[in-house]
């Protein structure tokens, strides 16, 4: 077996999709409506084969992916960290506002993400962050990195590729 050689596993199911809400904010001012998309995640992992001869075991990677994806489905999506639109929890609810405008929210029906915006390409590295935090407690593989995909419309990709430290 090649020490140098890189091998890269994928996993894209039919099942790794979640429908969620959101709105983003663009060119300092804008921010879009309230709209949803069904949005579809694939993720590849790259680094040398194991003693098995696997990078990453699919099926592992399938069902963390699942979890997360799940955790994402029939949800509000809300950026905790943007500058202008400010997100507040109290009874039960969320508050969201931006400029003039205002939303309310059951907080059951909320993800509040730790992003700027809640754009496919952060939304992508979120998902990639959430999977680190698995490969990283495995101290016996060697990934060397982390792409997320995250697919907002068809045809429309936005990519987030992560360094495994």
């Amino acid at each position: 077996m090649n020490k140098f050689a890189r091998y890269k596993v994928r996993v894209t199911k039919d099942h790794l999709v979640f429908s969620a809400a959101h709105f983003i904010t663009f060119n300092g001012n804008i921010c879009e409506r309230l709209h949803g998309h069904n949005w579809r995640v694939a993720a590849e992992l790259t680094g040398p084969l194991d003693e098995n001869g696997y990078v990453f075991d699919f099926i592992a990677l399938r069902d963390q992916l699942q979890k997360t994806v799940d955790a994402l489905d029939h949800r509000v999506l809300l950026p905790t960290q943007h500058r202008q639109i400010k997100v507040s929890e109290q009874d039960g609810e969320v508050e969201v506002t931006f400029d003039k405008r205002r939303w309310v929210f059951p907080r059951e029906d909320c993800i509040l993400l730790p992003v700027e915006n809640t754009t496919a390409e952060l939304i992508a590295h979120w998902i990639g962050q959430q999977l680190l935090t698995v490969i990283g407690s495995n101290t016996e593989n060697q990934i060397e990195s982390v792409q997320i995909e995250v697919e907002e419309n068809f045809g429309q990709w936005a990519i987030c590729k992560l360094p495994v430290s």
